[in-house]
């Protein structure tokens, strides 16, 4: 990532720390990543994941063996969802935009 990252986004735990908290094989977080899932951070050849990543993998946990959704559909939820974020960032930042400009404007008046 690029600029300051966020307490959450911080990569800080090997691939084999997430499997073990996660009771995931590596190999399994491997085919996340290759299959675009998740994207961890990298130092050279190790995997870094962060607070971030590891929610975003108990997320794939729960739609894959509690609702029982398969990898592909998995896939297209997790877009959604991240656009769904984009959207509301993309409105916050508008509607503070139309804020500081109504306030320009009742200064002027």
């Amino acid at each position: 990532m690029v600029g300051e990252m966020s307490d959450g986004h911080i990569p800080l735990y090997l691939i084999s720390v997430v499997a073990t908290m996660l009771e995931i094989h590596p190999q399994t977080l491997r085919l996340y990543e290759r299959l675009g899932l998740i994207c961890p951070s990298r130092r050279g050849h190790i995997r870094l994941y962060s607070d971030a990543d590891i929610a975003r993998l108990q997320q794939i946990q729960r739609l894959k063996n509690d609702l029982g959704v398969n990898l592909a559909g998995i896939e297209v939820i997790l877009r959604l969802l991240d656009r769904i974020d984009e959207l509301q960032q993309e409105n916050e930042r508008i509607r503070n935009q139309a804020k500081r400009r109504l306030k320009r404007i009742s200064q002027d008046w």
